[in-house]
């Protein structure tokens, strides 16, 4: 959002979209790769004519996705839209170079005056680490290195840096400069303890994805994180969870279109990760009580308000497309997160008064200049 925007209300609950370029239906025909690309600019300005705060774009390197070079799109994204926040769901930082990621989104945050972030994560897919010929064994020692770096290149002028998987800096000042501190830049995590310890240590807001189970369990994440920074010695730092999900005029119509898409999708997952399979009772666990966010507008909004309060979170993600979801049911969702979910999100947290979660403080939020104050 601009400083204009965002400004007017200052105490607003964040609500996004996440994409992974999944190939859209248009009628009855799969959407070429190249449609899909342009239809994410469109969704990106729709978005933003829904009042919605950010749109997200993922990275991902298999068939059906669409997210590869997440910054062209942005990029495209930035030129057609004027507000809204832009941003990845996730950057794969272990096989980037965090010396070009920096020239792409310092790039990118120029064309869009300033409306762009990132969430940098180890990866939960690995096909980038064959793809572009690292070693998944260095798994971790690559995201930590290069997370070293690329912070470094964002808080410091000129680097002076040396490392095991890249060409050593001298006294390096990288072009287009980013504004002074870098840009809003989250880490993301699926569960792992450690990643939530790294975000505290490095001073950078958390993403919590969570596609899977109850939403709530992850508050245990959110508390370590609130101590975890108090003890590096850093202010309160925001908290953002990602879920999958849609939102249609009804629930039953909702939950009936969903698992069309979803089931699918997750049989395979379960092929190549070995759980267990999706079934139609486990899809309705995950819709009534766990990290499916698939209803009604005040059904979704009332599930983001619980999660809100549960994980002391200040900004809601909704991964909106599934493969072969048809374009006019993206775009349904789309406007009934903005139009209808989001300002009754917003109704329901004002009803809690000054209400404080685990830190005794009301969740903290990144505002138009890049700083994380409380809302």
């Amino acid at each position: 959002m601009t400083e204009e925007t965002m400004s007017l209300d200052p105490a607003r609950f964040e609500i996004g979209l996440d994409s992974f370029g999944e190939n859209a239906l248009d009628g009855d025909r799969v959407m070429t790769d190249a449609e899909t690309v342009r239809l994410l600019v469109e969704e990106a300005q729709l978005a933003e004519s829904v009042g919605l705060d950010v749109f997200s774009v993922g990275e991902h390197y298999r068939d059906g996705h669409n997210d590869s070079a997440a910054p062209v799109i942005l990029a495209a994204a930035a030129q057609a839209t004027s507000t809204i926040g832009l941003g990845t769901s996730v950057t794969v930082l272990s096989t980037q170079d965090p010396v070009r990621l920096y020239q792409e989104f310092a790039t990118v945050d120029a064309l869009s005056n300033g409306r762009t972030q990132l969430v940098l994560g180890r990866a939960s897919a690995i096909e980038s680490f064959p793809l572009f010929g690292y070693d998944i064994a260095e798994y971790e020692e690559l995201f930590e290195e290069k997370l070293d770096l690329f912070m470094r290149l964002q808080r410091e002028d000129a680097v002076t840096w040396s490392g095991r998987h890249r060409s050593a800096l001298t006294e390096t000042r990288l072009h287009p400069r980013m504004p002074e501190g870098g840009i809003p830049t989250w880490i993301g995590i699926g569960g792992s303890p450690d990643s939530v310890v790294r975000a505290a240590r490095y001073g950078l807001p958390l993403m919590m994805a969570i596609i899977g189970g109850r939403p709530e369990r992850f508050a245990g994440h959110a508390e370590l994180y609130l101590r975890a920074l108090q003890q590096f010695g850093h202010a309160e730092l925001p908290i953002g969870q990602h879920s999958i999900g849609m939102v249609a005029d009804t629930d039953d119509e909702a939950r009936e279109l969903y698992w069309g898409y979803w089931a699918p999708v997750f049989h395979q997952a379960s092929l190549e990760r070995g759980f267990p399979a999706p079934t139609p009772e486990r899809y309705r666990q995950e819709v009534e009580t766990g990290s499916l966010f698939v209803g009604s507008p005040e059904t979704i909004a009332r599930k983001i308000a619980f999660v809100a309060r549960a994980n002391h979170v200040s900004r809601f993600d909704l991964k909106y497309d599934l493969m072969h979801m048809p374009r006019a049911v993206r775009e349904r969702s789309i406007r009934l997160l903005g139009d209808e979910v989001a300002p009754r999100v917003r109704e329901l947290l004002a009803a809690d008064g000054d209400a404080r979660g685990q830190s005794g403080l009301p969740p903290a939020r990144i505002t138009a200049d890049g700083k994380a104050v409380h809302a």
